[in-house]
Formats: structure tokens, sequence, C-alpha cells
């Protein structure tokens, strides 16, 4: 008879788990989008050309040595005057 009140305080305790869990998840929006995901796996995604960033860092690195380099000459040329 004892098991009984013990089996009864652990199905409790599992129960306010499960409740808790629960609301948690609905309070977070976990079920917000329950489609988009098994969509976005069938999407393709090779259509999208990918971002080369090197490319523009190069240029910008370039255009301020390119700078520097005017700068110093500019500033040589004003002291030879």
């Amino acid at each position: 008879m004892n098991i009984i009140y013990l089996l009864l305080g652990i199905t409790f305790i599992i129960i306010l788990v499960v409740i808790w869990l629960f609301m948690w998840s609905v309070k977070t929006d976990q079920f917000e989008d329950l489609e988009g995901p098994a969509y976005q796996i069938l999407m393709d995604d090779d259509d999208q050309k990918p971002v080369d960033t090197s490319a523009d860092e190069s240029s910008d690195n370039t255009r301020i040595k390119d700078n520097k380099i005017q700068d110093t000459q500019t500033t040589a040329t004003s002291k030879d005057s």
C-alpha cells in the first residue's frame, strides 16, 4: 500500500514537469512554425551566388595605400614649392 503513495507522488511530479515544459514551449513560440523547417530542407540554395568579400577588402586596402602614397607625394611636392 505504501508503494501506491510513492507512485502517486512521482506521477504528480512528472505531470507538473510536463505541464511546465508545455507552458514554456508555448511561451517561447516553439509551436509557431511547424511546416517551415520541413519545406526549408526541400528548397534549393544552389541558385544563390556566394558573396566574395575578399575582393572588396583588397580594393579597400589598395585605396588606402593609394591615398597614403598620394598624401606623401602632395606633401613632398608642397615642400619643394
